[in-house]
C-alpha cells in the first residue's frame, strides 16, 4: 500500500519567489532565509518521495471572490504556474497524479468531508515557492520537479474559514485514503502558509515571534491541543494572515502517531526546524517531521 513517510511545513512568502527568480538569494537580507533550507534541499534528495500532497491556499488566481471552495483537490495531469499580475514564475509546470488524487477524493468524500474536485487550474506562489525552497531552482523549460504533486487548496482568504480542528481531522482522513491506495509508493504531505503576518490595516506588518515559536512547539509535540486553538487566537496573536497556519494541521493530522483524534503511536522524528524574521513582512517558519516506521 501507499504510505506517508514524512510531512513538511513551510511558509510560502511571495517575495521569496521573487528573490529566487531575480537572483537575490546571496544578498545579505535574504541569505539567512535561504540558509534555513540548505538542510532541507539535501534532505529532499536523500528522501525523494514518489508523490507530494501539497496543501496551500490560492491567492485569487485559480479562484476569485466569486467562488472559493473550502477544500479543493487537483485531479489534473498538469498544472501551469499562474500569472499573479507580474507574469508567471519561471519554474517548470507541475505534473499531477490523477490516479492517486481521484482515489483520495473518493475516499475522503466517503469519510464525510466535502471536497471540490478541480480538473483544471493554475497554481500560484503558495504552491511553487515551497517547491523551490525544498527542491532548489529548476529550469522552467528543461527542468522538472522531482515527482508528481497533488495540489490541495484550502480557503483561508474568504470568511468563514475552516477551523484548525477541522483541518486536523481532515489530515487523518487523507492518511486513511492514501494508505488504502493499492500501490507501493512513498508520499510526503506538506502544509504551507504562515507564520505570523498581517498585510493590511492598523496592524500591517505584525510579527509575533514568541507566539509563532510556541505554536510550533505545540504543533510538533502536542498536536491535539494545537488543533483546539480557536480561530480568534490566530487572528489576535498572529495577524489576519496568520490563520494560514491551520493548513499545517492537515499535514500534522496525517502523521501516523494520530488515530481518531488522539496520539496513539510514537511521535514523529523532528528532522529539521527553522524560524526567521524578516522575509518581506512575514515570519518564516519551517519544519520537517519523519514518521517512525
Amino acid at each position: 500500500m501507499a504510505k506517508i513517510t514524512a510531512s513538511v511545513y513551510t511558509s510560502h512568502v511571495p517575495a521569496i519567489g521573487a528573490a529566487l527568480d531575480l537572483g537575490k538569494t546571496h544578498e545579505d537580507y535574504w541569505k539567512p532565509v535561504f540558509a534555513g533550507y540548505d538542510f532541507s534541499k539535501q534532505w529532499m534528495k536523500d528522501n525523494k518521495p514518489d508523490v507530494i500532497f501539497l496543501v496551500y491556499n490560492d491567492h485569487a488566481t485559480a479562484f476569485s471572490l466569486d467562488m472559493i471552495p473550502t477544500f479543493a483537490i487537483g485531479t489534473a495531469a498538469e498544472y501551469t504556474p499562474a500569472d499573479e499580475g507580474y507574469g508567471a514564475r519561471p519554474v517548470p509546470k507541475v505534473k499531477g497524479h490523477p490516479e492517486l488524487a481521484s482515489h483520495i477524493a473518493q475516499s475522503v468524500i466517503q469519510q464525510d468531508f466535502d471536497l471540490t474536485i478541480v480538473n483544471k487550474m493554475d497554481v500560484d506562489h503558495g504552491l511553487t515557492v515551497p517547491l523551490s525552497l525544498m527542491c532548489g531552482e529548476q529550469d522552467p523549460i528543461k527542468g522538472a520537479w522531482p515527482c508528481p504533486i497533488i495540489p490541495f487548496a484550502v480557503n483561508v482568504v474568504q470568511y468563514p474559514v475552516p477551523s484548525g480542528q477541522r483541518c486536523f481531522n481532515l489530515g487523518q482522513a487523507i492518511r486513511k485514503a492514501i494508505e488504502s491506495y493499492d500501490e507501493d509508493i512513498n508520499v510526503h504531505i506538506w502544509g504551507t502558509g504562515g507564520m505570523s503576518h498581517q498585510l493590511q490595516g492598523a496592524r500591517a506588518g505584525l510579527i509575533n515571534r514568541e507566539w509563532d515559536n510556541n505554536w510550533l512547539d505545540l504543533m510538533i509535540n502536542d498536536p491535539v491541543a494545537c488543533a483546539a486553538v480557536p480561530h480568534i487566537d490566530y487572528v489576535r496573536e498572529a495577524g489576519s494572515e496568520g490563520i494560514e497556519l491551520v493548513m499545517w494541521l492537515i499535514a500534522r493530522g496525517a502523521m501516523s502517531d494520530i488515530q481518531d483524534g488522539k496520539v496513539v503511536g510514537p511521535a514523529p522524528k523532528l528532522a529539521h526546524r527553522f524560524y526567521h524574521v524578516p522575509a518581506s513582512n512575514t515570519a518564516v517558519g519551517h519544519a520537517i517531521l519523519e514518521n517512525v516506521i
